[in-house]
């Protein structure tokens, strides 16, 4: 299949783009967020092509990957042909739903020809779905590999924009945690966190994927301080790594962590006492850093995902 699909979430793109198809992300003169083209700190194949927006027009496509509700608009007028009526489509929805969430209704509630994909089954449950065809397709996530030395007595956090979504993020925990362990956070825009916290904490701005792993798994200890976000892909990964896991237990993160690999729970005091003893014991961190990397490469490895994802093409793309 010849599939369209705008670089919108690098992690999640980057699974995608590993299956058996080609695929075209459209490129603007100035890589802004609707024509990024490549990524260009994720290892993606060579089977993802840019193609510049004005020359979409003389491609076949056989699938449009929608992920944002403007896409169809979009797709529309830069292709010539309309998702779900002139060329098949699906909706991918990474995110929760937001304001009153139980009753948000999601923007493809009134359509019947384009199928909705959520990420998680807590999204699933709680977009109010309309209409729309609905699947599930969980998360894959490339093996960056069983990296961890945990050498570091320090917890690691993946963020994008800590100070923005301070109460989505649970940023705002944050000065709680690194009052009993060292804090390291890493992704986009995380310069001045700790001026911006009152507390001191390292950043590392947006490191390259494989960098960032590394680094991460130099840490002893993975935090997951999101109140509110479908699944951090970022947290698959640490379990993938053979980093143990603490977080809240909030949308998704109670099913991807089992009770083996981590420490799970609403009560801060307890993620605050489970954060130090992986700290303080470094064997305790390292075995259930062991059992965390199986449930996530038993729930949400590579293969399986691209498996669900070649069905679902199959269904809607006819072949």
């Amino acid at each position: 299949m010849r599939i369209l699909l705008w670089h919108v979430h690098g992690s999640w793109t980057t699974s995608f783009v590993h299956g058996r198809h080609d695929y075209l992300v459209p490129l603007t003169p100035d890589r802004c967020p609707d024509g990024r083209g490549r990524a260009r700190t994720f290892p993606w194949p060579d089977a993802v092509r840019e193609v510049p927006a004005d020359l979409l027009r003389g491609e076949e496509v056989d699938l449009v990957v929608l992920q944002r509700p403007h896409e169809l608009e979009l797709a529309g007028r830069w292709l010539g042909r309309r998702p779900g009526r002139d060329v098949p489509a699906v909706y991918v929805e990474h995110n929760t739903p937001r304001g009153d969430a139980p009753a948000t209704r999601h923007p493809l509630a009134d359509r019947a020809d384009v199928p909705v994909v959520h990420v998680t089954n807590f999204n699933a449950l709680f977009w109010d779905n309309g209409r729309a065809p609905v699947r599930v397709i969980e998360h894959g996530v490339l093996d960056p590999g069983h990296l961890y030395t945990g050498e570091l007595p320090r917890a690691g956090v993946v963020v994008n924009e800590p100070v923005r979504r301070e109460r989505v993020a649970g940023t705002d925990l944050l000065p709680q945690f690194a009052e009993e362990v060292p804090l390291d956070v890493f992704g986009m825009r995380v310069t001045g966190l700790a001026d911006h916290l009152g507390v001191p904490v390292g950043a590392f701005e947006d490191l390259p994927q494989a960098r960032m792993h590394a680094e991460l798994a130099r840490r002893r200890v993975y935090l997951h301080p999101y109140r509110w976000t479908s699944l951090g892909l970022s947290l698959i990964e640490a379990m993938m790594i053979g980093m143990p896991v603490v977080a809240l237990a909030a949308t998704e993160a109670v099913e991807a962590v089992p009770p083996e690999a981590g420490v799970v729970s609403t009560r801060l005091p307890v993620l605050v006492a489970a954060l130090e003893a992986f700290a303080g014991e470094p064997e305790l961190a390292r075995q259930v850093g062991k059992h965390a990397r199986a449930a996530a490469l038993a729930r949400y490895g590579l293969d399986r995902f691209l498996a669900d994802w070649d069905r679902l093409i199959g269904e809607v793309a006819g072949g």
